[in-house]
């Protein structure tokens, strides 16, 4: 069992999400953690200076966005699917809505459509305000492959 799985089943124990990002080096590096505090689970990016990528705004590089909502997707199918792998990305659409601030950036998930090896999930991320996105991100992950045993 991997060590994301192991902390997925702490996490689930013991009801605290943060446990997840402590497994993932660059989700630590990155200051993205998961957090369920309000009832939904929602993923924080705390912002630090390495996140700058345009320094004359300043603005947060859209790479780090495009990251902070690839790992919001994965953290919402880890804790609000049934799966019992690790989901594989396949591919990321992000879309790029307004200059994100030097704040912190919150993004929230949800599942799109769930098949029986392929789901597809909508991020998205804001700042100060939700009804104002900074970005947007479509993604479709592998969560069981056709190599993989046949669940009983």
């Amino acid at each position: 069992m991997s060590s994301l799985l192991e902390r997925l089943a702490e996490a689930r124990k013991s009801g605290n999400v943060a446990l997840l990002s402590e497994a993932i080096p660059y989700a630590r590096w990155m200051r993205i953690a998961p957090e369920n505090g309000t009832g939904e689970l929602l993923t924080r990016m705390r912002f630090h200076g390495d996140l700058i990528g345009n320094t004359s705004l300043p603005a947060i590089h859209g790479g780090t966005l495009g990251a902070m909502l690839e790992m919001a997707a994965i953290f919402h199918l880890l804790w609000e699917t049934d799966t019992e792998t690790v989901p594989k990305i396949v591919n990321i659409t992000v879309d790029y809505l307004r200059s994100a601030r030097p704040l912190d950036v919150i993004a929230s998930a949800k599942v799109t459509k769930q098949g029986r090896r392929m789901v597809n999930v909508f991020a998205e991320a804001w700042q100060d305000d939700r009804a104002k996105p900074v970005a947007t991100a479509n993604a479709h992950f592998l969560i069981k492959s056709d190599d993989a045993p046949p669940s009983l």
